[in-house]
């Protein structure tokens, strides 16, 4: 999988490596657009929990979103890539107090070696597992028959709350999660939050509740889904032609594909899809990203970006038992767990293994909302 979402040959990989930097990331965002789409839901928000980080990304008409640069390790990288940020919290992230006593999450994991204090691996530290162990969001055997020590995660959390080590990772999720949606002009409530890897679908009912989203969508396949999209992924080669000139003198552009545009003067481009009035569609980008455009002002094209596709195979996901439960209840899955707080319902028709999950919605009083 290549980090712009699209599947490259072992050959293609092995001569440029930069090209699969974030693959695995990637590979998750290209399942979960996958999976919206099946459901019929075109504008959703990825989120992918793992062990260590979390990873999401905003879907909009299907498609995720692609950065044409980002930085791995400090260093950057001018590769176009799917839109991914990224913060240090996962499920084995360590729970501590700073120096002024201020509970933190992250980033510094506890890795797959020991593990969670409860996992019976020698660690002792406390982790985000651990507290949702405390918590009862977590059965006594996960995946693989692992039998997970409680008694082991009290010991490591001793003094701390587990409610509010819950509370402080979530808002390391919500600034994520903010950052692709509000802070480029987008509206969450206008999608729906598809939640896997092993730990998202623990937290998402509550992410979606800050956010206003009402609807959340998990997988069977959540502690996997990765694999899922690499397996349908699209096969994909990326193509940037730089221009650095006036739109106007641009000359005939392709059909399909995207633009960077700024207005001159600019020190950074705005991306949008390519289309007949190109200079419109960047006032209405930068209206909606920034709060404001200026149409009179003269617009630069940086560089027009296009791909070569091959559509992947088709995603048919199997069929599961029929499944309603209200919260606060937890659901096990195959390779996650997924916890629904007072307030949410969680449907599976018996028609996909997926599982809807819906905010119940509140009726008005005399008194008002």
């Amino acid at each position: 999988m290549g980090s712009s979402g699209g599947v490259v040959s072992v050959d293609e990989a092995a001569a440029h490596p930069a090209l699969a930097l974030v693959s695995g990331p990637a590979a998750g965002v290209v399942g979960a657009a996958r999976l919206a789409r099946l459901a019929g839901i075109e504008n959703a928000i990825s989120l992918d929990m793992g062990g260590t980080s979390t990873d999401v990304c905003l879907i909009s008409a299907g498609s995720a979103g692609r950065a044409a640069e980002r930085e791995v390790a400090g260093l950057p990288v001018r590769l176009p890539t799917v839109d991914l940020q990224t913060v240090g919290a996962g499920g084995g992230s360590i729970v501590w107090r700073d120096s002024g006593g201020a509970l933190r999450v992250g980033p510094e994991s506890a890795g797959a070696e020991p593990g969670p204090a409860c996992y019976g691996g020698g660690g002792e530290r406390p982790t985000v597992t651990d507290a949702n162990l405390l918590l009862g969001r977590l059965p006594a055997r996960i995946a693989g028959a692992l039998e997970l020590d409680e008694r082991a995660a009290e010991g490591a959390l001793d003094g701390i709350d587990p409610e509010e080590a819950v509370a402080v990772v979530n808002a390391e999720m919500l600034r994520a999660l903010r950052l692709v949606s509000v802070e480029r002009g987008h509206d969450p409530r206008d999608f729906a939050l598809i939640a896997f890897g092993g730990a998202g679908p623990l937290h998402a009912c509550a992410l979606a509740e800050e956010l206003g989203i009402e609807t959340v969508l998990v997988p069977a396949a959540a502690g996997v889904l990765s694999a899922l999209g690499l397996a349908v992924g699209d096969e994909r080669r990326d193509r940037v032609e730089s221009f650095v000139r006036p739109l106007e003198e641009a000359g005939e552009l392709p059909s399909a594909g995207e633009a960077d545009l700024r207005y001159a003067g600019q020190s950074f481009e705005l991306t949008v899809p390519l289309e007949h009035d190109l200079a419109g569609a960047f006032h209405r980008a930068h209206e909606a990203r920034y709060g404001y455009a200026d149409p009179a002002r003269p617009v630069e094209l940086v560089a027009v970006r296009t791909a070569e596709m091959r559509p992947g195979p088709d995603l048919a996901l199997p069929s599961a038992e029929p499944l309603k439960a209200e919260g606060p209840a937890r659901i096990e899955l195959e390779g996650a767990t997924c916890w629904l707080p007072p307030g949410w319902v969680g449907v599976r028709d018996g028609t996909s293994s997926t599982l809807r999950v819906t905010k119940v919605s509140r009726k008005r009083g005399n008194s008002g909302p």
